[in-house]
């Protein structure tokens, strides 16, 4: 099995302090991950870094100059104790065609929502997901995305930490390699506490994250 899934869009690093995470990305890789933009209405923002092609890492935490969202914020921002991998996220060539495929071989991945992001040059980006609700708890499932007519991310100029692995453990890796299957992708998977891993090449040598 590759150490990178096909399709990888992009993985997602939730914390509860933002400027933190990114400063301790920075000390620990020797790269600033760039400033992202802001989730409309939903509290957060993010800091992104390229990990070779089109895929990139999120780092999102909660928007310290944004008011109080009205609901919950996502990837448990709101409970998190200290930054995690949480998720990652898959881009299949026709979102709803794929949504169609995983409810017909029984893993529903939950409704396709819009969603939105503000660039800090103020481009105004629009994309499409599955919103992650019937999603499995363990985050080791990913959710699809779709750009649309938007620039992906990497489109934009981002610094670079090249991907050299993805891994990951659940207490019960069988039941989730049938939902990865569903969706027509597959993660590097060992039976132990659910986790997320992943490693990327730096100017200061290989570095994981979990």
């Amino acid at each position: 099995m590759t150490a990178i899934p096909a399709r990888l869009d992009h993985l997602v690093l939730a914390t509860p302090d933002l400027a933190a995470t990114v400063a301790d990305f920075t000390r620990r890789t020797g790269v600033v991950p760039a400033p992202g933009g802001v989730h409309v209405g939903l509290g957060t923002r993010n800091h992104l870094v390229s990990l070779g092609g089109t895929s990139y890492l999120e780092i999102i935490g909660p928007d310290p100059g944004r008011p109080e969202p009205a609901g919950p914020r996502p990837f448990d921002l709101d409970s998190l104790a200290a930054a995690r991998t949480v998720t990652w996220a898959i881009s299949p060539p026709d979102l709803d065609a794929a949504v169609a495929t995983a409810r017909a071989r029984g893993y529903d991945p939950g409704e396709i929502r819009p969603m939105s992001r503000r660039r800090p040059d103020g481009t105004l980006l629009r994309w499409r997901l599955t919103d992650g609700r019937t999603q499995h708890p363990s985050g080791l499932v990913p959710f699809l995305i779709d750009w649309g007519t938007s620039p992906h991310p990497t489109a934009s100029e981002l610094p670079t930490t090249p991907l050299l692995s993805m891994t990951a453990t659940a207490p019960a890796p069988d039941e989730i390699r049938p939902l990865l299957a569903a969706l027509g992708t597959r993660l590097a998977l060992a039976e132990g506490p659910v986790g997320l891993a992943f490693t990327v090449d730096t100017p200061r040598g290989p570095v994981t994250f979990g």
